[in-house]
């Protein structure tokens, strides 16, 4: 009568050595995504005119406005350069989580 369930000829001990670098690879990524976490990333946008700075959980830590691209008439203007630096400085972080994941997993997506 055939087994059911197992891990005929001696599998176990493979399988416990891809748990093994299961885990560890858990750890590196741990390890690696807090790393990333406290890094700092900035961006400008309009010449500097608006300056960002965020860290790697994408929280804004920092925004300066040089003073001369604060126009009443032309708040639009602002508020694009706003919109454009947040969202250079989050491809930044993402760019660099996604590079830094690819170099652990050797390229293989999830």
């Amino acid at each position: 009568m055939a087994k059911r369930g197992g891990f005929p000829g001696g599998m176990p001990g493979n399988m416990n050595n891809l748990m093994k670098q299961a885990q560890r690879m858990q750890r590196q990524m741990e390890e690696q995504q807090k790393v990333l976490e406290e890094k700092e990333y900035s961006a400008q946008t309009g010449g500097g005119a608006v300056s960002i700075k965020m860290n790697g959980k994408k929280e804004v830590m920092e925004l300066t406005l040089n003073p001369e691209v604060v126009d009443p008439d032309d708040i639009e203007m602002l508020q694009d350069l706003i919109v454009a630096a947040v969202n250079q400085v989050i491809r930044q972080v993402e760019d660099e989580a996604a590079a830094a994941m690819g170099k652990m997993t050797g390229g293989f997506s999830f």
